[in-house]
């Protein structure tokens, strides 16, 4: 499901018309970038909860060459599916 297809089914669901639902979407998505850039979690009970995990700097090899080279510390986000979505989709 892309952008477009979601704001769709967001509107024949809530009844809402489709840019109603693209800008309540955009809100969201904003709310939850803004809330991971500042450090903190975004927990949706019962859906799953977005977070950014640091990952440490590390030596690694560079396949063509196999010259060792150094992997600098990064971060990035991530979801974990929450016990309600998990079962949902079983």
């Amino acid at each position: 499901m892309n952008r477009s297809e979601m704001v769709t089914c967001m509107a024949e669901k809530s009844g809402l018309s489709k840019k109603d639902c693209e800008a309540a979407l955009s809100a969201a998505l904003e709310a939850v970038e803004d809330a991971l850039k500042a450090g903190d979690k975004v927990q949706l009970v019962g859906f799953g909860t977005f977070e950014v995990k640091e990952r440490a700097a590390r030596s690694g090899r560079n396949p063509k060459t196999k010259e060792p080279i150094q992997i600098p510390a990064s971060k990035s986000p991530a979801f974990k599916a929450g016990k309600a979505l998990k079962d949902a989709i079983q």
